[in-house]
């Protein structure tokens, strides 16, 4: 049996774990097999909703923990239990739904296995984005932040889809309007997302080595997008596979092939094993 290097690799999921089809390769799935194998722990640390990402890492065979909502909520993969339940309260998230809306754009509320949005059922965009993360939308008619009062909804994230061409101007705005209180981040060319500040992707990181008793120096991260950043710096190893930002891969340690190539393979061959 290979002897361990790097004893918990810990994988961003879109753009990272999966290609652009929205598959896993089939040699990424061999490398984490053989990794989990000789001892290893690999978990998913991801923005999609909890309920999204549930039947992903069970169909590929993965126990132990997923990290959901940006690490706001960390659950059991095989029994679905929560260990960790972090969000906004309804004010917070009528704060930030107004301060979208002010500048002109239409907004998503995600709380627990819950999508609302005010994007019309029949918009394009929303329909790929459903289609992409499994899950059916329920559309506001009306001011989005008063059902979010009316309903005293505890939110894990607010998200916006917009235009690529747009997303960092509207990023920098919302990071001088919001960027003291939450966290403002990106986590795909077409998304901004707004979520607790604090219960980023760094701290579950350090929250699952705390868990397994790893010492963070002996953990990987890797990712493709600014909302990976904390982890990446706050990981052992900060990987950045090969199409994720710029900003990503400066603050990495290393830059691997890009998702369609297989890039977790890559990670766990060269990282994952002493040689």
């Amino acid at each position: 049996m290979k002897k361990l290097n790097y004893k918990l690799i810990v994988s961003d999921f879109d753009g990272t774990l999966i290609d652009d089809n929205q598959q896993i390769l089939p040699k990424v799935r061999t490398a984490i097999k053989d990794y989990i194998a000789c001892g290893g722990i690999f978990a998913v640390c991801t923005g999609r909703m909890t309920c999204c990402i549930l039947p992903r890492v069970r169909e590929l065979g993965l126990k132990g923990l997923v990290v959901a909502y940006q690490g706001t909520v960390i659950a059991d993969i095989e029994s679905g239990k929560i260990l960790r339940y972090g969000g906004i309260k309804s004010e917070g998230v009528a704060e930030i739904c107004r301060n979208i809306k002010e500048l002109g754009h239409p907004v998503n509320v995600y709380s627990g296995d819950e999508l609302y949005t005010d994007i019309p059922k029949d918009n394009e965009y929303l329909q790929r984005y459903e289609r992409i993360v499994g899950i059916d939308a329920k559309y506001i008619d009306g001011d989005i932040s008063d059902f979010v009062i009316k309903n005293d909804l505890f939110c894990q994230k607010v998200a916006i889809l917009v235009a690529h061409e747009e997303q960092a101007e509207l990023y920098a705005e919302l990071c001088r309007r919001l960027g003291n209180k939450y966290d403002v981040t990106c986590s795909a060319k077409v998304l901004i997302e707004v979520s607790p500040l604090g219960d980023n992707k760094g701290q579950a990181v350090k929250f699952l080595a705390n868990k397994f008793g790893i010492p963070i120096e002996k953990t990987i991260a890797c990712g493709d997008n600014l909302n990976d950043l904390s982890m990446v710096q706050v990981a052992g190893l900060g990987v950045a596979v090969g199409n994720a930002t710029d900003t990503l891969k400066n603050a990495a340690d290393f830059v691997s092939v890009s998702n369609n190539e297989g890039a977790i393979a890559q990670v766990i061959e060269e990282f994952g094993f002493i040689k």
